[in-house]
């Protein structure tokens, strides 16, 4: 079988890897000289823990198998399962991680409720103030900058797969058949457009009412910390956010406790991994009105720094990198993706939200069960 992958991001490098695991040849189209887009502008974090039951959760519990597996074959990918800690700081956000670890899938997601001491010696660099924290053992991390760089490598040296950068898909020109923006026809047995946050000009024209939206976020980067992270950091406004925390104690803390004005008004939690060369990965805010600004605001920056700044107990290094990125989101944001064929033989895979880095392996290894490769 030959597949055709048009999309260069996370999503659509999985489907590539699914497609040449399975004994297939692959031609992976993408319109900039390198993925440029949500998969890069990420945490890099495979995000177990805030996921909603159900669907979700296996998707995400899949994944995360999956990372790991690939993360042996390639490791480049720089997989760390660092698990995750969310300090909590006073009774209303500690009720909310006791009703999490509560949950009949709490096992699943390797939740534990840990006293400040013990997230201290899970994680050193935690030397602030808080009462206690949520663990969670099963999530991770990869590289995000540096991801489909060598997952491409290794799916070239399979000498089953090619890699067209630069060229923009047009038209459909019949069935498992595109045309590029050089003129070059490319025909498979199957085409995926995994076009991301791309979601005009081919893609209008196949779906005119994609049930899926655009959603801009601002993070940035630091020096290197000088000591290790040992595990991603959130805090209790990611409770607000994520839909595993749904609960009363939930309902409680956002009717007692309201967020920081900048942190509602850009309706912001903290998420924080390091990196590989010892800098931090800080964000993030959410704005879903259209049309998006164009200019990052410093704000959000400030908050984030009090916030880290108080859980490590010490200044943050220098930010070296500020950036804002867009991914796309299903309108029902309880779907994990939309998936859709379009044409005879193309099928679009798109929006899966902040859960594209986490839940790709697994989304891709759907659409190739679905597809029958």
């Amino acid at each position: 079988m030959r597949v055709i992958v048009v999309g260069g991001g996370v999503v659509g490098t999985m489907h590539a890897w699914q497609a040449v695991e399975r004994g297939h040849e692959v031609v992976q189209i993408e319109r900039e000289a390198e993925a440029r887009g949500a998969s890069l502008r990420n945490f890099g974090q495979i995000w177990v823990s805030g996921r909603a039951g159900g669907e979700e959760l296996d998707t995400a519990l899949r994944a995360r198998e999956l990372w790991e597996r690939i993360g042996a074959e390639v490791p480049g990918l720089g997989f760390r399962a660092i698990g995750s800690l969310t300090p909590v700081r006073n009774p209303r956000e500690y009720a909310v991680a006791e009703a999490a670890v509560a949950r009949p899938d709490a096992a699943a997601r390797g939740y534990e409720l840990v006293t400040a001491a013990e997230a201290r010696e899970i994680n050193p660099a935690l030397r602030g103030a808080f009462e206690a924290a949520l663990w969670c053992e099963r999530d991770a991390a990869v590289e995000p900058r540096t991801a489909q760089l060598h997952l491409r490598e290794a799916l070239r040296a399979t000498g089953r797969y090619t890699f067209l950068p630069g060229r923009e898909v047009r038209e459909v020109t019949g069935p498992g058949a595109v045309r590029d923006d050089h003129g070059d026809v490319h025909r498979g047995d199957a085409v995926v457009l995994a076009t991301g946050a791309w979601l005009s000009g081919l893609v209008r024209e196949l779906v005119p009412d994609l049930p899926v939206r655009r959603v801009r976020l601002q993070m940035m980067q630091t020096a290197p910390l000088g000591e290790p992270l040992t595990t991603s950091v959130a805090d209790a406004d990611s409770f607000r956010y994520y839909p595993a925390y749904k609960s009363a104690a939930l309902d409680e803390l956002n009717a007692g406790q309201a967020q920081a004005p900048i942190a509602a008004a850009h309706k912001m939690q903290l998420l924080m991994v390091q990196r590989q060369d010892g800098g931090l990965t800080i964000g993030d805010t959410h704005e879903y009105e259209h049309p998006f600004a164009f200019d990052t605001l410093e704000d959000p920056y400030e908050h984030l720094t009090e916030v880290v700044e108080s859980f490590l107990g010490r200044p943050l290094p220098k930010i070296r990198h500020r950036w804002a990125g867009v991914y796309a989101q299903c309108t029902d944001t309880t779907r994990v993706v939309h998936r859709q064929q379009v044409a005879d033989g193309v099928w679009l895979v798109t929006g899966p939200g902040g859960r594209g880095m986490t839940c790709s392996p697994a989304i891709a290894e759907t659409t190739a069960n679905e597809l029958g490769w």
